[in-house]
């Protein structure tokens, strides 16, 4: 549950300007968009295509959209493009989990379409939402169609087609919100997943009800007008985290076997950052390119590394050049640059940043030598901007992030190049999908030595893990050959619905019978809020008549939601 704040609530709007709009009808506009936010956002919550107790991509929307309006609600301004700009700072900052960050890179391109514009029509209003699709776009390598990204882009083709015959903005983003509602009933087409479930995109939603409550603003009506309700398809909606396996949100695992990694930043005039993103993009993989015409981050692995550095130095002066190879002259010279720009922090030292969900999980983490533990998992992901300030609060240079939850890859990654362009702190993510794979990382943890090598032995033990989840159904669902009464206990593996019955017991063992291989030696369970000790201790005792190869070991892991977390190495 996520509070209303009374002081953005308003019962009524003043009708915004037809044909023009400056500061002020962007920051009503929002505030509109975030009220019927926050009137909908549970309904969006409840459409996940896994009956799971993790449909947070509504929360994750509003408080994205709240720290948006928060940076500019004291704000004003009466220019289009500096209130622009401070609202997308703001939900740079506050975003979270996938849907939250590819919406905040929305805003993003929403600025940078309007930068210095004092104020702007139809048509530039149509380009601007052009411009904040081909943004979303960007926020991934392999793009995929029949999400969020597809609504937005069709939402801005709508948008670009009607501002070449009117000029009413009313009229623009009404017919925007019409095709964007047929893109997101059509996603089930466009992707397998959602039309076996029959559901369509939750991010999708979540923006169709942003750009509804925009629209409504705009023809005078309030939240609490009676009769009218938030167009929210039923049933609705898969949660991006449920398409981990069609984004690749993460990097290939064996970093250290493949060229140089490269970042840098490059002082300019006139940068273009589209063109340098493009340029960067098609040299090397793994190319992040953030700024804006005076000043540009650049990360990428080459094989290479003059290839970009050349480049970059023609553009203008370079600064906090960072090279990394197991060769020990880049070592060397990486070194001597880090040592120049952060004097003050311990070159040589490495620390890891985890999110976790649980008092008993956060221990163990802490235990392994954590240095810093985010409560954060299901149903409460952590924002950008706490992730970035627990990294920049650590003494050492070389920081890891583990973010144990595939809907938190995403905005670990977005925090990592925030962090490290405020602090100059090399921050890497490895992209841990379970409190599990996290804790077999630490294994792997060295707290100094090479960051890269020391990353590629946290992977090695990470990816050895396999991980169950046991929880309550919240919803009855018809999926493949698997039939869900709500209530029911299910069982994930590796988040995939795989058992589903009334008795906890028989749950447990069909996920297991499942998981086990004869390879497999340790099996540890991880114990929720929801399941008391001595039933989990019965629990126990059985599994170790069923399996006697097996080695097992059960744990306080405090998660809310979940009875049992479990991992099998």
């Amino acid at each position: 549950m996520v509070a209303v704040n009374p002081t953005l609530t308003r019962q009524r709007y003043p009708l915004a300007p037809a044909l023009s709009a400056d500061g002020r009808a962007i920051r009503h506009a929002l505030r509109a968009a975030l009220d019927w936010l926050e009137k909908h956002y549970e309904a969006i919550n409840q459409l996940n295509v896994f009956p799971v107790p993790d449909g947070d991509t509504g929360t994750n929307m509003l408080l994205t959209v709240r720290a948006a309006y928060h940076a500019i609600a004291n704000d004003e301004s009466a220019a289009a493009g500096a209130v622009a700009e401070r609202l997308a700072h703001g939900a740079l900052h506050g975003s979270r989990g996938n849907s939250g960050t590819v919406l905040s890179q929305f805003m993003r391109g929403f600025a940078d379409a309007l930068r210095s514009a004092p104020a702007f029509d139809g048509p530039q209003l149509a380009a601007a939402f052009k411009q904040a699709a081909q943004a979303g776009y960007r926020t991934f390598q392999k793009p995929v169609e029949g999400t969020i990204l597809t609504v937005a882009r069709e939402m801005a083709e709508e948008a670009e087609v009607a501002a070449r015959s009117v000029r009413d903005m009313r009229i623009i983003l009404k017919r925007a919100l019409e095709r964007g509602k047929r893109a997101l009933a059509a996603t089930p087409e466009l992707l397998p997943i959602l039309k076996k479930a029959g559901v369509v995109d939750s991010g999708g939603q979540g923006l169709i009800v942003l750009l509804e409550g925009m629209v409504r603003y705009l023809y005078g009506k309030a939240p609490d007008d009676p009769g009218d309700d938030a167009a929210i398809l039923a049933p609705a909606a898969l949660d991006l985290a449920a398409l981990e396996d069609a984004f690749d949100l993460s990097e290939e695992r064996d970093d250290g076997g493949f060229g140089f990694d490269v970042q840098f930043v490059v002082r300019g005039h006139h940068l273009d950052v589209n063109e340098v993103r493009r340029t960067i993009e098609g040299m090397g993989r793994s190319a992040i390119v953030v700024g804006d015409s005076g000043l540009i981050k650049v990360h990428v692995h080459v094989k290479d590394p003059e290839m970009a550095l050349g480049y970059g130095r023609r553009l203008g002066a370079l600064e906090d050049v960072v090279i990394e190879d197991m060769q020990a002259q880049s070592e060397s010279y990486a070194a001597s640059r880090l040592r120049a720009a952060n004097p003050d922090r311990c070159q040589e030292c490495i620390a890891v940043v985890v999110v976790a969900p649980g008092d008993g999980l956060r221990a163990l983490f802490i235990d392994q030598g954590a240095a810093a533990v985010i409560s954060g998992g299901q149903t409460m992901n952590p924002s950008a901007g706490e992730l970035v300030d627990a990294i920049t609060a650590l003494d050492a240079h070389h920081v890891i992030v583990l973010p144990n939850n595939g809907n938190v890859i995403l905005t670990a990654e977005q925090a990592a190049q925030l962090a490290a362009a405020e602090s100059g702190q090399e921050v890497r993510v490895l992209p841990t999908r379970s409190a599990p794979q996290g804790i077999a990382a630490m294994l792997g943890f060295l707290p100094e030595g090479d960051a890269g090598e020391v990353l590629r032995l946290m992977g090695d033990s990470a990816w050895r893990v396999r991980t169950g989840e046991i929880t309550r159904a919240t919803r009855s669902l018809a999926l493949d050959d698997l039939t869900v009464q709500a209530g029911q206990f299910i069982g994930l593996i590796d988040d995939q619905l795989s058992a589903a019955g009334g008795d906890l017991e028989r749950v447990l063992f069909d996920v297991l019978d499942r998981m086990i291989h004869a390879e497999h030696e340790i099996v540890t369970l991880y114990r929720g809020e929801p399941l008391g000790e001595a039933e989990a201790r019965a629990l126990l005792d059985s599994l170790r008549a069923r399996y006697p190869a097996q080695e097992f070991e059960l744990l306080w892991g405090g998660q809310p939601h979940y009875h049992l977390v479990l991992s099998v190495e």
